[in-house]
């Protein structure tokens, strides 16, 4: 997630007219402070939708006493995980502080309860004898990966809420999706969350990565001329510029990160943001680049020999 905000945001320092560094700093971690907000408030539609279908219960239930019928199950309205999420300390004191609420959207909760009703897998979750724990944690995985990951309706509301969370929520989704996998019904309401940062030295992460990524900017790109010399860089892809600009203030800038894991990191992000060839050019690209600062003395890092050729941009690469 700080890699591709520093892409978003080195972007827009470029684009952007008013260069003030301070000022993108802010937005930086502004930018990653929304990104919480949203983990947080997607894990509070689980708890609300789980109210929803309470409340279901007990008129299905009542129902049921009035006119002397079976009544209905409870099985999915006290799920076990989604309980235990209800009661989290972390979770409800962030909700508190921020004034998140889904009280709002009810229309859209009772929507995607009926979409869950009418699911195979709500359906074989309540045909099964099986009510462990592990059971029901499963099926809010299942659920959240089939009705809210892709969601085009829920996507509307998000960006509606923030201009930050429908580019955010593709991430925050593996976000929410770890979480559930990672309660431990013995942590009760204590179970951890993700952090907003892992510790201060992920937070500086973000800070001395766009800084080293500006102020270095044409020592950067310095470099890359110099290991691209059989073609015209001035015609790269603006965005492929901007990634491998960022990755050289990785591999120069944080010693404890391999070379190979800064690579594959933007490569990928390359397939995510610049042109369909992107990914494959910057692979070797940067490779070479690596060879390049290990040969010269720029970094004490090591690299494996390589296993591929370099090739020269193709059309699609370039603007």
């Amino acid at each position: 997630m700080i890699r591709i905000k520093v892409v978003q945001l080195t972007y827009a320092y470029y684009q952007n007219g008013n260069r003030n560094m301070d000022n993108a700093e802010k937005e930086l971690l502004f930018s990653l402070s929304k990104a919480y907000d949203l983990y947080n408030y997607l894990l509070q539609l689980i708890v609300d939708i789980t109210r929803e279908e309470r409340h279901r219960l007990e008129v299905l239930t009542a129902r049921a006493e009035r006119e002397d019928t079976e009544k209905p199950s409870q099985k999915f309205a006290y799920n076990k995980f989604a309980i235990q999420l209800e009661e989290n300390k972390m979770l409800n004191d962030f909700m508190d502080v921020k004034k998140l609420t889904w009280d709002n959207d009810v229309e859209f909760i009772r929507k995607i309860c009926n979409q869950i009703e009418q699911s195979q897998i709500f359906q074989d979750y309540m045909a099964s004898t099986d009510d462990s724990y592990e059971a029901d944690r499963e099926i809010w995985r299942k659920l959240y990966k089939q009705l809210i990951q892709e969601n085009a309706e829920l996507d509307a509301i998000l960006e509606e809420k923030s201009l930050y969370w429908n580019d955010d929520k593709e991430i925050v989704d593996t976000f929410v999706i770890k979480t559930i996998k990672r309660f431990d019904p013995a942590a009760k309401s204590n179970q951890e969350l993700l952090p907003e940062y892992k510790d201060e030295e992920d937070r500086d992460f973000a800070r001395k990565l766009f800084r080293a990524t500006i102020l270095n900017a044409d020592i950067y790109q310095r470099y890359m001329s110099e290991t691209s010399r059989n073609w015209d860089f001035s015609r790269l892809a603006y965005m492929d510029v901007v990634i491998m600009q960022i990755a050289i203030a990785e591999m120069l800038t944080f010693p404890n990160i391999p070379l190979t894991v800064t690579i594959n990191e933007y490569v990928e992000l390359a397939k995510l943001y610049s042109t369909p060839k992107s990914g494959g050019y910057i692979n070797g690209m940067l490779d070479a680049i690596a060879r390049y600062l290990i040969d010269t003395g720029k970094t004490l890092k090591q690299l494996d020999p390589p296993r591929f050729r370099q090739d020269k941009p193709s059309e699609e690469t370039k603007e």
